[in-house]
């Protein structure tokens, strides 16, 4: 007869269970609705009474400030495309091969002929234009690994020459002066108006962001007017309304360049013509060699001997002279710097190291670096398009 008592003790027990235990569900669930899945107490909210479930979502700590390398003296190095920079094994190659000779530094790019930036950006404003494309993916890691080995690192920047930022903002574009399309080069590649006080800042964003990243010296490539397409039918959105000539059109841009950068503490140069040392004209690209050195930390013409036209100097090929044609372009670039009271170890030519006009052999590259030292300079960096070096042209 005590049975029936009892069981209706045990199950008002066991509901009032299931009811705390609902309860406390619900309470759990609701704190964790309302609690970011990653969080952490701010001290600052702390401190001024705010209370632990005042938790702000959680920000990644920022990397630490990079620790930029002096620039060797000489600087010998070569180029790294961004996409063998973000390829371990390739990359391997290369940084072995400065371990094993007598190169120093390595020139990667930042953003390239196709406009994107080689790595993830942290500024708002550079990132609303959606250019970055992680092809370097541990660009922070892999800077630190060639300052361990003491490998200078110059970021390549790409200015003018854009596909990318001129379809997203044609309005930025060099056209076409017949129908106002965007213009092309032979290669059907798209141009920023270099005149663009907007295309200006966007590189200034670009090269701020490279400084934090922790590139020690910034270079700027295409920085020039187009010179290689349908010139008749071409037109200058901006340009045109500063009835300026080329010249002092880019000029005006190294200008502002600098004076953006004032506060850098690193060095920026620029990559010129390679005819730029010897032609007292802007070549009708705006590249006047004064403009540069009164600018840039560094100049680096491209003074491959395969680009200078048949008939320069009288030779019929001049790539079969490497010798000669580096030796009178840097002689000519140190005679104009000495003139205008520039040091002259602000020229490190570029120098060739790919097959173009003839074989480019060991020897063939070691009388370009000869000739550069015997124009009185020290400094010289290698180009391959494909990033394939003759090693038996480098000192061990």
């Amino acid at each position: 007869m005590t049975s029936r008592p009892r069981s209706k003790f045990r199950r008002s027990h066991l509901l009032l269970s299931l009811a705390i235990l609902l309860v406390g569900s619900l309470g759990l669930w609701a704190s964790l609705a309302i609690w970011p899945s990653a969080h952490y107490y701010d001290p600052a909210l702390l401190a001024q009474g705010g209370q632990p479930g005042s938790a702000v979502p959680l920000v990644p700590p920022a990397p630490p400030k990079p620790k930029h390398l002096p620039t060797p003296e000489p600087v010998k190095g070569i180029y790294m495309s961004s996409w063998v920079a973000g390829t371990q094994d390739f990359r391997n190659s290369l940084i072995k091969l400065i371990d094993e000779t007598e190169l120093n530094s390595v020139v990667i790019d930042i953003k390239d002929y196709t406009g994107k930036i080689s790595f993830a950006v942290t500024d708002p404003e550079l990132a609303k234009f959606g250019s970055s494309e992680k092809r370097i993916p541990d660009i922070h890691e892999l800077i630190n690994l060639l300052h361990e080995k003491n490998i200078y690192v110059i970021g390549r920047i790409a200015v003018f020459q854009d596909p990318f930022l001129t379809a997203k903002q044609p309005e930025l574009a060099v056209k076409k002066a017949s129908n106002g399309a965007v213009w092309t080069d032979h290669k059907g590649a798209k141009w920023l108006d270099p005149a663009s006080r907007e295309a200006w800042d966007y590189i200034v964003a670009i090269a701020r962001e490279s400084e934090r990243v922790g590139f020690d010296e910034l270079n700027f490539d295409y920085i020039r007017f187009p010179s290689d397409g349908n010139m008749k039918d071409i037109s200058y959105p901006f340009f045109e309304k500063t009835k300026l000539t080329k010249a002092a059109s880019m000029n005006e841009f190294f200008v502002y360049l600098r004076e953006k950068l004032a506060d850098s503490k690193i060095p920026i140069s620029a990559d010129f013509f390679g005819m730029t040392t010897s032609n007292l004209d802007d070549l009708n690209i705006g590249q006047l060699l004064e403009n540069g050195l009164a600018n840039f930390d560094y100049i680096a013409p491209m003074v491959y001997p395969s680009h200078y036209p048949a008939t320069f100097l009288g030779y019929k090929n001049p790539a079969a002279y490497p010798y000669e044609v580096v030796k009178y372009a840097m002689d000519e670039a140190v005679k104009r710097a000495v003139a205008m009271g520039q040091n002259k170890a602000k020229l490190r030519p570029w120098l060739q190291d790919f097959d173009l006009g003839a074989p480019y052999t060991a020897e063939m590259i070691k009388k370009q670096m000869q000739a550069t030292y015997d124009a009185g300079l020290t400094s010289w960096l290698l180009w391959s398009p494909s990033n394939k070096y003759t090693k038996g042209a480098l000192e061990e």
